[in-house]
């Protein structure tokens, strides 16, 4: 499934976050279509990334594995936001069923997408089947759902959980908030009957291969009751970070494609489960011996759309290595084994 670029002006931010830098500080302008699912049909989809004044969180403090606080900027005015969403429309039209708005931190923090913005941009979009919006789940409260199904009644709201263990999203990620917050922002959202996207980390950092995998088959368990989707996010080294400061001095590797597959394979049955794995066979990004990641990363994207995990038909040499991996890292006293 490939990408296609709508808008690129100037030097607008990378598909790939990996890539991510302060050639972003500016009012830039970047979307692309793909292709998702809508109550069990493949659909055209439209993602537009705003540049915004950035994460609250960021500014506060910040997560350990995200650099798209330098894709912000921090004199964004109100205007701006709204220029970016014109353009990006007028461009592409809306021959989607799908919109999703992205930015650097959360659509519904009314201090970086002020609430004349975002009613504006949800009003623009009311005829559309489905619009996915980001958000920290403390923005995700009654008051804020009520404004929203006055604009727009096709929300989704999509929520950074990553893990549902406190212990790992707080020490080792850095999130500042408690699976019981998203939960609240859960129930919040479908009380005004909006659905709900959790996404799930593969592979914090501190975590062997192992510990990944563990802790993600049972965040989908945890996650599953309180979203109609779990969007199973592979770490991967974005500048600037804690994580990519590991990196560099040999304390951590992007999870294994194959860890990936085993949680799809193994959560079928409990959740939509869906993957894109962002730089995927690169070093920054998940990978496995980098002569079957492309196999792979195809196969994955493929399981995302059929929910059917006869999309699994690779096999490579590496997957007794990942295997060892899986066994033995523990040992190492949290160095990986393998690059």
């Amino acid at each position: 499934m490939k990408k296609q670029l709508i808008s690129r002006e100037h030097t607008a931010r990378e598909p790939e976050p990996i890539v991510s830098g302060s050639r972003a500080r500016r009012n830039e302008r970047f979307a692309w279509t793909g292709m998702d699912l809508l109550n069990g049909d493949i659909v055209p989809s439209l993602t537009v990334l705003l540049t915004t004044k950035g994460c609250s969180w960021a500014r506060r403090d910040g997560c350990t594995m995200c650099g798209y606080r330098i894709d912000s900027n921090p004199y964004t005015q109100a205007s701006d936001i709204q220029k970016q969403f014109n353009q990006v429309i007028a461009r592409s039209g809306k021959a989607f069923k799908i919109v999703k708005l992205f930015t650097s931190g959360s659509f519904l923090d009314q201090d970086e997408v002020p609430i004349d913005v975002r009613d504006a941009i949800l009003s623009e979009l009311r005829g559309m089947p489905k619009v996915i919006v980001e958000s920290r789940p403390e923005f995700v409260t009654p008051e804020i759902c009520e404004d929203i199904a006055r604009t727009n009644e096709h929300v989704e709201v999509a929520v950074g959980l990553e893990t549902s263990s406190d212990r790992i999203r707080n020490n080792y990620i850095n999130k500042g908030f408690s699976f019981r917050d998203f939960v609240r922002a859960s129930e919040a959202a479908r009380a005004h009957d909006f659905t709900v996207k959790a996404y799930l980390l593969l592979k914090p950092p501190f975590l062997t291969e192992r510990e990944a995998l563990e802790d993600a088959l049972q965040s989908v368990r945890d996650a599953a009751p309180y979203a109609d989707t779990i969007s199973l996010n592979l770490c991967n080294v974005q500048k600037g970070t804690l994580v990519e400061a590991l990196w560099k001095k040999g304390l951590y590797r992007p999870p294994w494609l194959w860890t990936a597959v085993e949680v799809l394979k193994q959560t079928q049955e409990t959740a939509t489960v869906i993957c894109d794995p962002v730089g995927g066979g690169s070093r920054r990004g998940p990978h496995n011996c980098g002569k079957c990641d492309r196999e792979v990363v195809e196969e994955i994207k493929e399981f995302s759309l059929s929910q059917n995990s006869a999309s699994f038909t690779a096999s490579c040499t590496d997957q007794m290595l990942w295997e060892f991996v899986l066994e033995f890292e523990e040992f190492s006293y949290g160095a990986p084994l393998v690059p």
